[in-house]
């Protein structure tokens, strides 16, 4: 992980920056895929305020990075993540400020960020799932575009058992999932449901007793393809999923034009009919 940062006088600023080079967070570039691992496994990878920061600042420099074709993110230790760490965050009331402080409200605060971001990332983000995945964390796993878990993960929306209300972006992400009845069931009696019963409600996409060798074999077949037809296609269907049809029909035909006319569709047309020995390897994707 970069461990640059720039110097700061705000008191503010240099507590966010300092997330950066603290060992919440790791990112590792394996041969074009960026492995995100919550490192924080003493605390089951609760969320403190370092680790909101560290995870904010990961995905940005993801979304940066033109390079990668596919992000993993799994945790550390016995949990993907146990939630917000309570204690640390609410012992200054200045981090509720912090964590919630946004200037237009329509727009994401640092707590819905780390959740809803990796959406705007224009690479498959795979969320690798075991031991436990409360409140927080389960808020982070919505935000990938595909969720893979052992039999024996638990996920809770927790926040009802602290007189809380799921508000990391929660909201909009579930509704792509599971019904609406499911969803008020979990939030309102914070059950823990285990990985099966997850993957029957559309909480997860898959189960498995080797998630990340799966994730590992998606994130490759998903390599094989243009960087450009992989990202337009993420766009394309987070934005006409439950859009207007008209929108919808009108975003199809701009993203394949800008598709045909650049160089990676041609690329991968030639790796399609040319032995395994003769393939190209596909430019930058565009900026989407």
């Amino acid at each position: 992980m970069n461990k640059s940062i720039n110097t700061k006088t705000n008191a503010f600023e240099q507590e966010k920056s300092s997330a950066i080079n603290s060992s919440r967070v790791s990112i590792e570039i394996v041969e074009q895929i960026a492995m995100v691992t919550l490192t924080r496994a003493d605390k089951h990878n609760a969320l403190d305020m370092p680790m909101f920061y560290a995870i904010d600042n990961a995905i940005k420099r993801l979304k940066r990075d033109r390079n990668i074709r596919a992000i993993i993110v799994s945790g550390e230790g016995d949990d993907f993540c146990s939630g917000l760490d309570i204690k640390s965050v609410m012992k200054s009331p200045l981090n509720a400020v912090k964590l919630l402080f946004k200037l237009r409200p329509w727009r994401a605060n640092l707590a819905q960020r780390i959740c809803t971001e990796w959406q705007q990332i224009s690479v498959p983000v795979i969320m690798v799932i075991h031991g436990r995945c409360w409140g927080g964390g389960l808020q982070i796993m919505l935000g990938g575009d595909f969720r893979i878990c052992l039999p024996n993960a638990e996920f809770s929306i927790m926040e009802s058992r602290w007189g809380l209300i799921p508000d990391m972006g929660g909201s909009v992400l579930l509704p792509n999932l599971i019904n609406l009845d499911a969803a008020k069931e979990l939030a309102m009696t914070a059950k823990i449901i285990d990985g099966n019963k997850a993957h029957q409600l559309g909480l997860v996409t898959h189960v498995t007793a080797e998630p990340m060798k799966l994730a590992l074999a998606l994130a490759d077949d998903i390599a094989m393809q243009s960087p450009d037809t992989i990202a337009a296609t993420k766009k394309l269907y987070n934005k006409s999923w439950a859009g207007k049809l008209t929108f919808s029909l009108a975003r199809e035909s701009f993203y394949q034009l800008k598709i045909l006319f650049g160089r990676n569709s041609k690329i991968k047309q030639y790796n399609q009919t040319h032995n395994s020995d003769e393939q190209k390897s596909f430019n930058k994707r565009k900026s989407w």
